[in-house]
């Protein structure tokens, strides 16, 4: 979607304004409308037929002033950025042919970040995944483009805005077109080859493919496992971006299991098309870096994403095995069916390891427990340390992503240590808290930095996505399928902007 702005007070297509709870007639600030068009909105406003009620929209057409579309935001004191970001999405989810290609925002407000959220909501939600079907010869599809109108003294400062919002969303929509794609095109080396064709497009990111051999080699137990059973084998893309810049930088790792049967622990049959979305985390650190790219940002951050496909078959892992990961370590797999975390627990080490993390992030759809405590709402957030679990929060709040804070107890770390032939064990010991138990297995791979009584282990998060990456019927900003959730709340937190 094409996003503009200007300070000019003329109405290409259809009129958009946004309206507050309590309005009786255009606010005066909106110059330009034409007089037949503003009398019939005034009319609708003072009759009451139109209350502004939060995401309510009307349209209003075939007046000699031209088209319009009326959409609430609600109590005026209880709106904010958030408010116009959804009501921005609203007006494209509810956009008809009958409305036209083209369409002008007139606001009533010279608030930048307010008018920049709606035009975000407007481009978050113009997304379709329709690469598999069918073209319709009579379906002409003319890419949608809204202009923001605004004061001449603000047009640079928002145009900047737009499209660096313009720049996010790109790393979004990859992120929803990678989950999307059906697991016969989107399997372990197919995600490579797609992350090493990205790269060449700018000159400041490096991609480095990690394949099925070379992880055999280097030790990587978890991800080789996993991904053994499959004829399409498991590798690890790593990611960097601004290669060249030292000092302690950000390294986010993704599961990325492209489908995910549950492997000898085979999954019931109902719904398992939806496990093609079990390579959310990887699409998350793939998106993020695109939308971190795509900004320009100068600083150093890398991605490790560990792919692979959880298949049965006769050289797949088993429910008894022992296996030694990259750490060192030992897991007893106890269900083939907790795969997630094995390959992140190569992933975790090679990220303290192999760089100089300033902090970790591991994002993964790694249990249905998860959906269960906090259903499709919120991403639980797991860390080692608490002033860093309050920044995630806090910056996914800042752009309307909730991850909510949860429990790391030494009770689920010495549940998870509690085999008695390996050091690790891949299931809790019951059905309870599964969650928690999962994160408290992943802090087990997490590198310590110092010697001694002075080491410490790298900060760290766990993002379980399981109810956010998919299924979120509540999310404004997707219709339906992957939503590409956290890529901008890491943008926020990285840059701080």
């Amino acid at each position: 979607m094409q996003v503009t702005v200007s300070s000019g007070n003329n109405i290409n297509g259809t009129l958009v304004l946004p309206l507050f709870e309590g309005a009786e007639s255009v606010p005066e600030t909106n110059e330009g409308i034409p007089t037949a068009l503003k009398s019939q909105i005034n009319r609708v406003l003072g009759d009451g037929d139109f209350k502004a009620k939060a995401n309510a929209t009307m349209s209003l057409m075939g007046t000699e002033g031209g088209k319009a579309i009326l959409i609430g935001l609600g109590k005026e004191d209880k709106a904010d950025h958030h408010t116009y970001r959804k009501a921005g999405a609203t007006i494209v989810a509810s956009h008809k042919k009958h409305h036209g290609n083209e369409m002008t925002v007139f606001f009533d407000t010279s608030d930048i970040e307010a008018m920049a959220s709606f035009a975000e909501g407007m481009m978050l939600r113009d997304y379709s995944y329709d690469h598999y079907k069918m073209a319709d010869e009579d379906d002409e599809k003319t890419e949608l483009s809204a202009r923001m109108n605004c004061n001449e003294g603000d047009a640079t400062a928002l145009s900047a805005a737009i499209d660096r919002a313009a720049s996010i969303t790109s790393g979004v929509h990859l992120s929803r077109d990678l989950g999307n794609c059906p697991p016969n095109d989107m399997y372990p080396m197919a995600f490579a080859e797609k992350a090493e064709l990205w790269a060449k497009e700018y000159d400041n990111v490096k991609v480095q493919v990690i394949d099925y051999e070379a992880a055999k080699r280097h030790g990587m137990g978890g991800l080789v496992a996993v991904g053994m059973g499959s004829s399409r084998k498991p590798c690890m893309v790593i990611f960097t971006l601004n290669g060249d810049q030292k000092g302690q930088h950000p390294v986010l790792v993704g599961k990325g299991i492209t489908f995910d049967t549950g492997g000898i622990s085979l999954k019931p049959g109902a719904n398992m098309d939806e496990m093609k979305y079990d390579m959310g985390g990887s699409a998350t650190v793939f998106g993020t870096m695109q939308a971190l790219a795509s900004c320009g940002y100068d600083k150093k951050v890398v991605g490790i994403t560990c792919m692979a496909e959880n298949m049965p078959a006769a050289n797949a892992q088993r429910p008894g095995d022992v296996i030694k990961t990259l750490s060192g370590k030992t897991i007893e797999v106890l269900n083939t069916d907790a795969e997630g975390r094995l390959v992140l627990s190569d992933g975790l080490w090679k990220a303290g390891t192999d760089f100089d993390a300033e902090y970790i992030i591991d994002f993964a759809t790694l249990t249905g427990a998860c959906v269960v405590a906090l259903g499709h709402e919120a991403t639980g957030l797991w860390s080692n340390d608490e002033d860093f679990r309050t920044r995630i929060h806090e910056a996914g709040n800042a752009v309307g992503e909730l991850a909510w804070p949860m429990p790391l107890l030494p009770a689920f770390e010495k549940e998870m240590t509690d085999s008695k032939i390996a050091d690790t064990r891949n299931l809790g010991a019951g059905r309870y808290g599964g969650a928690n138990t999962a994160a408290a297995f992943l802090k087990q791979f997490v590198p310590e930095r110092g010697e001694g009584d002075e080491a410490k282990q790298i900060t760290w998060a766990h993002m379980d996505i399981a109810g956010t990456y998919w299924g979120a019927k509540t999310n404004k900003m997707v219709g339906n399928g992957a939503t590409g959730i956290h890529v901008r709340t890491l943008v926020k937190l990285i840059t701080g902007q």
